[in-house]
């Protein structure tokens, strides 16, 4: 590290859980975060700010003035420009170190398969079920794990699946995609809007967790956060063996009710 990041990661620096190696293994990983929204604003802005070396963020939309009340990587002066290009543009005043893509575009099956084959982990923010399904589908099929959050009204959901083991449960053995989900939206039910800085902010401390190979991330486990009165469960998972998409046999290493992200 330069003497510039050894000042500017000082405070990880002396944690021993992640001292220099660890905040080395930060500065080579790649994250991969999908949607620039609710969620994918204050994970993305604390991958960058931690030092995670690369960073590609996906989203196909634009910045629109109802997205400002949370979505915390974009302001004013960004209205009408693609979400992923506004967060890169805020990521890079914060800190000049992490390499980083934006990709305008929807994430769909053939763009996952090429960049989360690239990623050491990948953050799903995204604002749709069929979405969430595709991420998922793809994070199985090349062994990464995936750390995924969704909000709504006072609602909130968090899982890592980590899926480099082999008794990891997916995303659909809880959300299995052949169920019929209507999604929330926000526009028709409303969100809280600290209340996606709060899980954007704990998908981050997962991946960075997972990252720097430290602590224990909530991997195989659902946390549910109720808003209203900061209630906590958690619940762990299990895989399904008779499940559609990480169901034995599981695929080779390579060389409910469900929250929608309000985006």
């Amino acid at each position: 590290m330069t003497d510039e990041q050894l000042l500017r990661y000082s405070r990880h620096l002396l944690l021993d859980d992640i001292g220099v190696a660890g905040q080395q293994r930060l500065l080579a990983a790649h994250a991969l975060v999908i949607g620039a929204g609710g969620l994918g604003s204050p994970l993305a802005l604390y991958l960058g700010s931690a030092g995670v070396g690369r960073i590609t963020i996906v989203d196909d939309d634009d910045v629109d003035a109802t997205n400002l009340q949370r979505q915390i990587a974009h302001d004013r002066s960004r209205l009408g420009l693609p979400k992923a290009e506004s967060a890169a543009q805020t990521l890079r005043r914060i800190n000049p170190d992490p390499q980083l893509r934006a990709i305008v575009r929807r994430a769909d099956a053939a763009l996952l398969d090429e960049l989360v084959a690239e990623a050491d982990v990948v953050l799903d923010g995204c604002d749709n079920y069929a979405t969430r399904q595709l991420v998922n589908a793809a994070c199985v099929r090349h062994r990464r794990p995936l750390v995924s959050g969704a909000a709504i009204g006072f609602d909130g959901q968090l899982a890592v699946f980590d899926l480099r083991s082999d008794d990891s449960p997916c995303y659909a053995c809880v959300f299995p995609p052949e169920a019929r989900v209507q999604d929330a939206a926000c526009a028709t039910m409303g969100v809280f809007a600290p209340l996606v800085g709060i899980i954007g902010s704990m998908q981050a401390a997962q991946a960075l967790l997972l990252l720097a190979g430290c602590g224990q991330p909530l991997a195989s486990r659902l946390l549910m956060l109720d808003a209203r009165t900061m209630g906590v469960d958690t619940l762990r998972l299990s895989r399904r063996a008779a499940c559609s998409v990480c169901g034995d046999p599981l695929p080779a290493p390579p060389a409910a009710y469900h929250l929608r992200d309000p985006s």
